[in-house]
């Protein structure tokens, strides 16, 4: 498959040829790694969610692909054999595990007679997370991107897919996408900022008397549950922790989803190659692993991503997820913290409501201009949340209040 056509002469850019990979194993990781992080500084990953081995874990653990719904059809971008731009993509057969969700979308399409899925989806898998989906080299953004839309859409159209998603992308490759006829949406989540804290207690100063009063009263409640809150990270990590934080997944999935995405080998693979860009947070009662949190470390972010517990103690979840989440991000000199898909009750804890952004492709003219004309409604009426909520934010509203 190639990107516009073969060139008209000497001085015309050569082609970039477009191939669909069904695995990660079909691609050497450090070539995946650096169009997923090109600086090529070997620092941390910017977003570890794209690099080859979280990707790779989730293939190999049978997360993805056979019975999951997800199946790997990965695009990558050639020039003269040079690698200019990776993407990942996924078949799909439902939208369960997305987070951005598009129900609506398939019940009125198939209600009309249409056939839904499969549809083509760019995104990674289980992850409300965002960041680049469009994986380019250093120096290529433009004209890997242009051929990794183009390939996408003529993927989608020649299998006779009735869309293409790509979501919790970045809001510039939403913006240059939606130059490129895609369909841009938003959508929000809560995110914490580190705006230069010393410790927690600065990050407290910067709230109002009743937020600050509330955080401390939840977190000593939540360390008075009966037992010893531990984080862990790379080789402190052990198998036993593993083995508990299996047992939080599965009550969790179990209640939210009906069956858990992650499979158990995953965990293992997770130990094996993830761990050092995991911070495990868990909760030891009377010798016994009893509640606990998994966060992803980028590099100028702290990402929440499952919370299961075993035994139920007042405001252990806020602490366990939220609060030691910012304790750490302080403490490393992080940027943020993304806690995850959802959540209201996260204003209250000093996470603030951010857009998120996807980027769509319908086939179908008719259900494309009805879909269109319902993101421009959804993108109002976002901004004006995010606005209202900003507003009623617990931050000091006049810098000078402060009653310790």
């Amino acid at each position: 498959m190639e990107n516009q056509t073969p060139p008209k002469n000497s001085t015309d850019p050569a082609p970039v040829e477009i191939s669909v990979i069904s695995g990660l194993d079909q691609i050497a990781a450090q070539d995946w790694d650096s169009c997923a992080n090109p600086d090529g500084s070997g620092q941390r990953p910017f977003d570890p969610f794209t690099s080859h081995r979280f990707l790779s874990a989730l293939e190999q653990s049978g997360s993805v692909g056979a019975d999951s719904g997800w199946m790997p059809r990965h695009l990558v971008a050639r020039q003269n054999g040079r690698l200019v731009g990776v993407m990942p993509a996924y078949a799909k057969t439902h939208s369960q595990g997305e987070y951005i969700f598009d129900y609506n979308w398939a019940h009125a399409y198939e209600n009309a007679g249409g056939a839904y899925y499969p549809k083509l989806q760019s995104a990674v898998p289980f992850t409300p997370v965002t960041g680049r989906r469009f994986l380019t080299a250093a120096g290529e953004d433009d004209l890997a991107m242009g051929a990794l839309v183009q390939g996408a859409v003529q993927l989608a159209a020649q299998n006779e897919l009735s869309s293409w998603h790509v979501t919790f992308c970045t809001e510039s490759e939403a913006l240059a996408g939606a130059q490129m006829g895609l369909l841009r949406r938003t959508g929000q989540q809560f995110h914490w900022y580190n705006d230069g804290y010393d410790g927690f207690d600065d990050f407290l100063a910067a709230l109002s008397s009743r937020k600050r009063k509330n955080i401390r009263k939840e977190r000593r409640t939540a360390q008075d549950f009966g037992g010893t809150i531990h984080s862990f990270t790379g080789d402190q990590i052990l198998s036993e922790h593993w083995d508990a934080f299996w047992m939080f997944y599965q009550d969790t999935g179990m209640r939210k989803w009906g069956t858990p995405y992650l499979t158990r080998a995953f965990f293992d693979l997770a130990h094996e190659q993830l761990r050092d860009d995991i911070l495990l947070v868990m909760c030891e009662r009377e010798g016994r692993w009893v509640a606990g949190a998994l966060n992803f470390i980028g590099r100028d972010t702290l990402y929440g991503r499952y919370w299961g517990c075993l035994e139920d103690h007042p405001c252990l979840h806020f602490e366990v997820c939220y609060y030691r989440a910012i304790d750490y991000a302080i403490q490393h000199g992080l940027a943020r913290v993304e806690a995850g898909a959802q959540g209201p009750h996260k204003l209250a804890r000093g996470y603030l409501p951010t857009q998120v952004h996807s980027l769509h492709w319908i086939a179908d003219p008719g259900f494309k201009d009805a879909v269109a004309r319902y993101l421009e409604a959804e993108r109002d009426a976002i901004d004006e949340e995010i606005e209202v909520m900003t507003a009623y934010g617990p931050f000091r509203k006049e810098k000078g209040e402060y009653n310790g």
